[in-house]
């Protein structure tokens, strides 16, 4: 094991690799005795200022609901045409949901594409959203080692 590496992306590779935005997984903290709570979904990505935004359902009285305040770690991957990449983005989310429309955030928020994936038993037009953003305090981005390094 003492040969192991964990390649990091460079910066253009893990901007590059996220794209405009795509889907990964979120996961909310829980207390000590439970495992976080993890949902998929579709992320938007700005790649000038690294944040990331989320459109979330958030049923009045579900568990997501009221998890959102608690600290998140978002994931993604996928295999590219150089192999297997991740990221992993950890911090806390802003609620954008009732920001006025001028603020710097809505603004940053309208210049992003979130992915609409129908995962719901309602078309996506009949579910209500809330807009979230990511600024992370730790973006980290992994990638598979090719045969030549």
């Amino acid at each position: 094991m003492e040969n192991f590496r964990w390649p990091q992306m460079s910066e253009d590779e893990l901007t590059a690799f996220l794209g405009h935005g795509g889907t990964g997984v979120i996961s909310f903290s829980t207390s000590r005795d439970d495992p976080p709570y993890a949902t998929p979904v579709s992320y938007g990505f700005n790649a000038d200022v690294k944040h990331f935004h989320f459109r979330l359902a958030l049923p009045p009285g579900s568990e997501k609901e009221s998890l959102v305040a608690q600290p998140v770690s978002f994931v993604t991957h996928n295999q590219t045409d150089e192999g297997w990449r991740s990221v992993v983005a950890t911090g806390s989310l802003e609620d954008l949901t009732n920001e006025p429309h001028e603020s710097s955030a809505v603004q940053e928020r309208w210049g992003v594409d979130i992915p609409l994936v129908d995962i719901f038993e309602e078309p996506p037009t009949d579910v209500a959203f809330r807009q979230f953003r990511l600024v992370p305090d730790e973006l980290t981005g992994r990638k598979q080692i090719s045969d030549a390094e």
